[in-house]
């Protein structure tokens, strides 16, 4: 051996150091899909059970609210302000329920809250300041804007977004308002 640079003297290590590597690889690899796997899983178990018992619910309620009072305006409408005392009702509820969003009336994800703050670290943003929230926000805001600068819209002040409680007393209202007019709709 002349040069050290002609053999390597240990040259059985180099088909051991790539299967440690590639069996490393793979390792991590599974690892990285098994944890992906779970997450969807619960993901999507999360998503139905909020779909089954939230969503549908909710937005099932408010659809026929809305409908409802649509159609007890229309009827109001076309009896020539006879009753225009409950034409104006009517239209107000029916106002109202337009501006409500889902995200006004859902309740909060408790368990999902929960589990953000468990794994924020002190350079996290806060719970629920997340860039997609912001950004939903901001575009709520210039909804927001945008209705108020439609034709026929009320000039109100600005006012907090509806709760679960205003959906439930204009419910209230709808009832009351169709009783008045001797009609049996359950909204």
């Amino acid at each position: 051996m002349d040069s050290p640079w002609e053999e390597d003297p240990r040259a059985d290590y180099a088909p051991e150091a790539d299967w440690a590597k590639l069996s490393n690889e793979f390792t991590n690899s599974g690892y990285r899909e098994g944890i992906i796997a779970g997450k969807e899983s619960a993901l999507q178990e999360g998503f139905d059970a909020g779909f089954a018992h939230v969503g549908v619910p909710m937005g099932r309620d408010l659809g026929s609210m809305r409908g409802v009072i649509s159609a007890i305006t229309s009827f109001l409408s076309s009896r020539n302000q006879e009753d225009s005392t409950n034409l104006s009702m009517a239209r107000e509820i029916s106002s109202s329920l337009a501006s409500i969003r889902f995200s006004d009336i859902v309740p909060p994800d408790q368990e999902a809250e929960q589990h953000a703050r468990e794994h924020l670290s002190a350079n996290d943003d806060p719970v629920g300041q997340s860039e997609e929230l912001l950004q939903k926000k901001e575009m709520e805001g210039l909804e927001d804007m945008l209705q108020r600068l439609t034709a026929g819209a009320t000039s109100r002040p600005s006012q907090d977004r509806p709760t679960r409680e205003d959906v439930i007393r204009l419910k209230e209202g709808i009832l009351t308002l169709s009783g008045q007019l001797g009609l049996d709709i359950t909204p």
